[in-house]
């Protein structure tokens, strides 16, 4: 549901490059929520992600007679919010050293197929404190796979790194957390690693 969404939505970039504010609209309204998380995930700051990804809105509006050349309309707005983000934490680290990449805090969503592996309240709790043990990049990379169901070449793209990168963290991530919450695996003994999703 979600991807047909996503291509419904880049349906919409004709109408925007024309000045459709119905259709800028409908594009807002798609991302919005998830380009403020994946800010977050980087800032650290709820308000700073919100005017992160305003301003990339803001842009892309006042850029609107190029939406229509757009490949990827997901990977452009992520890309986007990626670098609107690390703008804000280059201008904060004039007044403190800042890492970027440090301490992200990503939250497992309801999204996190439940439904489909019937995991009980307890363990998605496990879950949850295994992704939040992850290493920092690992943490990003799994959350914009799994929890924003971005392709591996699309992670790539955003994160400037390569797809086989993306693969091994992949990887590592799906280990560690099979690893914290080995006792539950009875609960869906088929669960194995992805890699290499495209």
């Amino acid at each position: 549901m979600q991807n047909n969404t996503e291509e419904n939505v880049h349906l919409f970039l004709d109408r925007v490059a024309l000045g459709d504010q119905v259709a800028f609209r409908k594009v807002y309204d798609v991302f919005f929520q998830r380009l403020v998380s994946f800010s977050y995930a980087i800032i650290k700051q709820k308000d700073a992600a919100i005017e992160a990804v305003d301003e990339v809105f803001i842009r892309f509006w006042k850029n609107r007679a190029n939406a229509a050349t757009i490949q990827n309309l997901k990977v452009y707005l992520y890309t986007a919010t990626k670098n609107a983000s690390l703008n804000y934490l280059e201008a904060q680290a004039r007044e403190q050293l800042t890492a970027p990449f440090d301490n992200i805090d990503i939250a497992l969503t309801e999204e996190y197929n439940p439904e489909k592996l019937m995991i009980t309240a307890e363990l998605f709790q496990k879950i949850h404190n295994a992704v939040e043990d992850l290493p920092p990049r690992c943490k990003m990379i799994f959350k914009l796979v799994r929890e924003d169901g971005l392709k591996y070449k699309e992670v790539a793209e955003i994160l400037n790194v390569t797809v086989n990168t993306v693969d091994a963290q992949m990887v590592i991530a799906v280990k560690r957390i099979s690893e914290k919450v080995r006792g539950h695996f009875d609960l869906f003994p088929k669960v194995k690693v992805k890699t290499g999703n495209g």
